[in-house]
């Protein structure tokens, strides 16, 4: 059996993703990483649907990203609310974590040649998504081609890598509906940047306003079916 390193947030994209390579055959090395975000509510989902799907292992890798700061996701920056983080400059939103997509695929490259892994998932949407420019089929193929050009396995012909971006130019709706055909439970999965305590529920809730649960909230809505998280 081929195997797989998917990047698992244990947000509605990754665990759609994480779906995605099962259903192809892999066996799955899934990637978590605890980098001091605002919603760390994710990693005790993202362990939830590695243990769901019955992947091989599962790495929660911590560093300290609120050292370098320069994010509202991982820096004393309020977390834009109502749609104000969509400007109409094109310019990219303050939730953008500093080359963070960079530094999760070069874990999961490490890893990925550790163990023979040709595949890396990553759950990078270019549709309905937030600007981010780590999320361009253009950064993908880059990060691609350097990941051939870096490696020893791969200079040494033995291994090439892929990174595959199954949803890339898939609508948020359109991910759901693939999720919900490959039996994801979508209650079992976060998205709000800015998640909120709500006592008498003894637990966190999404704050509903942030941008990426406006666009979860659309997808749902376009997809025609009710978020069973809420």
């Amino acid at each position: 059996m081929k195997k797989a390193v998917v990047l698992l947030s244990g947000g509605l994209d990754s665990t759609t993703t994480l779906a995605i390579a099962k259903s192809e055959g892999f066996e799955v090395y899934a990637l978590s990483f605890n980098y001091g975000q605002r919603h760390k509510i994710e990693l005790e989902l993202a362990e939830k649907n590695a243990e769901i799907f019955e992947v091989k292992k599962q790495l929660t890798v911590e560093f300290n990203m609120r050292d370098i700061g320069g994010s509202a996701l991982t820096d004393d920056i309020e977390v834009p609310k109502n749609g104000t983080d969509n400007n109409k400059d094109n310019e990219i939103p303050i939730t953008y974590v500093p080359a963070r997509n960079t530094i999760f695929l070069s874990f999961a490259l490490s890893w990925a040649e550790s163990i023979g892994a040709g595949d890396i998932y990553i759950g990078a949407n270019a549709v309905d998504y937030s600007g981010y420019p780590d999320c361009r089929p253009e950064y993908i193929k880059a990060f691609e081609d350097m990941a051939n050009l870096a490696t020893k396995i791969s200079v040494e012909g033995n291994l090439k890598f892929h990174i595959c971006t199954p949803l890339i130019r898939l609508s948020k709706a359109e991910i759901i509906n693939k999720g919900i055909e490959l039996n994801v439970d979508y209650s079992q999965t976060w998205s709000c940047y800015d998640p909120v305590f709500m006592k008498e529920l003894g637990k966190h809730v999404p704050c509903l306003k942030c941008d990426s649960c406006i666009l979860r909230a659309k997808g749902f809505e376009d997809a025609g079916v009710i978020d069973p998280l809420l």
